[in-house]
């Protein structure tokens, strides 16, 4: 016994020392991540032209030749050169940079704005709510500071003259490192001083007990604006009075840069007293439910959360809000979201992706959506700020989500293949803001890489050749007989347009949507499959660089979907500014196809619905081959990859087929069985469509 028990105390230890050493190789990896990120950041930032680098960043003193500006002769005004948007403060305090030449400052505020940014990453990572689990306690800095790094606010934060990043760093510690209320209230009016609207703090101190901290907040705010209107009074008459503070400076405040609740009235047309009054009105309801909402999440406990609410407030409220000083939105990854554990996971990702991607791979480049993707960040700001349900730490969920029901995978065929633990199929339907998110930016991504791919013309016609040649070879080159004999019969040739333009994308839509709606089981499985067949394609474009008929030279194909082709031009007119015209092969026109022809035979209940699935892509190839868009051979590709897709979602996670085990529920005294929701089958039975 008690060799057993030694035995189980050194297994112990063991675990205990291996899960510390990994721990400790993850946040090794992780920091290693952020300081290349960074460095990714200041190589971009110090590749600009100096002359263009600088432009925001004349002040009083600057002379031409200098680090401080390029214009001709002696600045007299902060506003009167270039864009400087930081008030007269702001002048006041980096006026000694003025001297420093200009490769010396680039360097040194590229580095110090990193640096900062890494310090909120360790300051913001210790103001989690207790308990925090250990893994999130290690790794929760090199986490926030990676995801910084390549942030918006911080990719434009580091142009000189931006100060961004400071307030929020002095906040931060106002708040959480340094002891004492009246030098974190001298913290928070030296940010104040840099940027008016986080005075807002000043009420979030005095409204959670710290009225000691707010008083030296409001007293330090007042101090230094006094301070620079003595020392530069034109400057401050400037900002406070003729631009109201700061509207209007730093460029137009109806641009997209400036994501505040004025620059979106602005950008929707709306001007004169009807949209000052309607500003004034969402600017106080903002401020209303937001510093609320701060207060009880500070009592609460989550006071990281009370910070980035706040500060989501002061950017959304204030005249305007730049998108570098937008970082608050990033810190409100703190709060949590949602019962389920399968949900928690959709504020954090809707987060980053707002703050890391540009709004046109959010959101689809439609007019009635302008009004959305031109205010992704303010929208994000505001929701943060006002309308996300962060659960309090007295919620039962708080700790202890409900778990995610996962399915048992059916016996494989091939046993012998390990499937990844990571790998789980959910049953339970994914959440749709989360898919809608990720499905749209998958897709721009896959836009943006096919179009990337290399379009070299000699080497493209080059392939189309090589392709030519092996069809004849195999006795398949039948492109030009079928592409004729549809062109002189105008309603095939019609008819052959039309499928060709719109059903490429509205058929997989359509089966993910019912999928989704009442298999999300096997929608998952689809999902996977067609995701993966994509990802092979885009191996394609980049290493066969393929022309397509139409594109061919000399051959005499006539594209009926898109009309006479100037291929003496190597632009070919305006198509080429749409898409790549060289990523022909593998056919995802085909592929995509071939997979709705899959899924619907597999899954489809009825006779009739398989039928019509099997036709889709057997009208879809001879589409591609009458409009001269696709060789034989493409088709033959897109089947390649989609067959791929489909077995390694077999391989890496098993089987479509799923064993579940539905517990029984109680209900009115007595037990009785839990209904089988139409995509799950009892516990003695695989999902309809598994193998037995």
């Amino acid at each position: 016994m008690a060799n057993a028990a030694e035995h189980s105390t050194a297994d112990g230890h063991a675990g205990v020392i291996g899960g510390n050493s990994r721990l400790g190789a993850a946040r090794l990896l992780l920091w290693a991540l952020a300081g290349a990120l960074a460095v990714r950041q200041a190589v971009a930032v110090l590749r600009v032209p100096p002359a263009e680098w600088l432009g925001g960043f004349h002040l009083p003193g600057s002379l031409p030749g200098s680090g401080g500006g390029s214009g001709g002769g002696a600045v007299a005004s902060v506003y009167d050169v270039g864009q400087f948007a930081g008030t007269p403060f702001a002048g006041l305090v980096l006026k000694p940079l003025v001297g420093l030449a200009a490769p010396s400052l680039e360097v040194a505020w590229t580095c110090v704005t990193l640096l900062f940014v890494a310090a909120i990453g360790l300051v913001a990572a210790r103001g989690l709510p207790d308990p925090v689990p250990r893994r999130t306690a290690l790794l929760a800095a090199p986490v926030l500071t990676a995801l910084m790094m390549v942030s918006l606010p911080v990719r434009e934060a580091a142009s000189p003259g931006r100060t961004a990043v400071v307030p929020v760093l002095l906040v931060l510690l106002a708040v959480f490192r340094v002891p004492g209320d009246r030098p974190a209230g001298f913290l928070v009016g030296l940010a104040a001083a840099l940027q008016p609207a986080l005075l807002l703090f000043a009420p979030l101190l005095w409204l959670t007990g710290r009225r000691p901290a707010a008083r030296t907040a409001a007293v330090t705010f007042a101090a230094v604006t006094a301070l620079s209107w003595a020392a530069l009074p034109r400057d401050s008459w400037t900002y406070w009075v003729h631009h109201l503070a700061g509207t209007g400076l730093g460029g137009a405040p109806d641009g997209l840069a400036n994501q505040s609740v004025h620059g979106a009235l602005l950008r929707l047309g709306l001007t004169g007293p009807v949209e000052v009054l309607l500003y004034a009105a969402l600017a106080g309801l903002i401020v209303w439910f937001g510093l609320r909402r701060a207060v009880r999440y500070a009592r609460d406990g989550q006071l990281l959360l009370a910070v980035a609410v706040t500060g989501c407030v002061a950017v959304a409220v204030s005249p305007t809000g730049w998108r570098h000083q937008l970082l608050w939105v990033l810190l409100a990854v703190a709060g949590k979201v949602g019962k389920r554990a399968a949900d928690r996971r959709v504020w954090p990702v809707a987060v980053v992706l707002a703050m890391t991607l540009p709004s046109a791979v959010l959101l689809p480049n439609l007019t009635a959506l302008a009004p959305v993707r031109d205010n992704v960040l303010l929208l994000t700001a505001v929701a943060a700020a006002c309308a996300v349900p962060f659960l309090p730490r007295s919620s039962p969920y708080w700790r202890d989500p409900v778990p995610t029901d996962y399915g048992r995978p059916a016996q494989a065929r091939w046993s012998r293949v390990p499937l990844l633990p990571f790998w789980r199929r959910v049953l339970s339907r994914p959440n749709l803001l989360l898919e809608l998110l990720l499905i749209r930016v998958g897709y721009s991504l896959y836009s943006h890489i096919r179009a990337a791919a290399p379009t070299s013309r000699s080497l493209a016609e080059g392939n189309g050749s090589q392709i030519l040649g092996i069809e004849r070879a195999l006795g398949i080159d039948i492109e030009h007989a079928v592409n004729h004999a549809v062109v002189d019969t105008p309603w095939l040739e019609a008819f052959f347009n039309f499928y060709y333009t719109s059903f490429h994308f509205v058929v997989p839509l359509t089966i993910l949507a019912v999928l989704y709606w009442r298999r999300p089981g096997d929608y998952r499985w689809a999902r996977a499959s067609l995701g993966l067949a994509t990802v092979l394609a885009l191996a394609g474009f980049w290493l066969y660089p393929l022309a397509p008929p139409r594109l061919m030279p000399g051959l005499g194909f006539v594209d009926t979907v898109h009309g006479p082709q100037d291929l003496a031009n190597p632009s070919y007119g305006a198509m080429t500014a749409i898409s790549n015209q060289y990523a022909a092969m593998p056919s995802l026109h085909f592929g995509w196809s071939l997979w709705c022809g899959i899924v619907i035979v597999v899954l489809a209940p009825k006779g009739w619905q398989k039928l019509l699935g099997a036709l889709h892509p057997l009208i879809t190839v001879c589409a591609i081959v009458a409009t001269a868009n696709h060789w034989v051979l493409d088709a033959v590709g897109g089947a390649a990859v989609v067959i791929a897709g489909f077995g390694l979602v077999h391989v890496l996670s098993g089987p479509r087929g799923l064993h579940t085990s539905l517990p029984a529920q109680r209900g009115d005294g007595a037990d009785r069985e839990a209904p089988v929701p139409p995509d799950r089958a009892p516990a003695a039975q695989p999902v309809a469509g598994s193998r037995p």
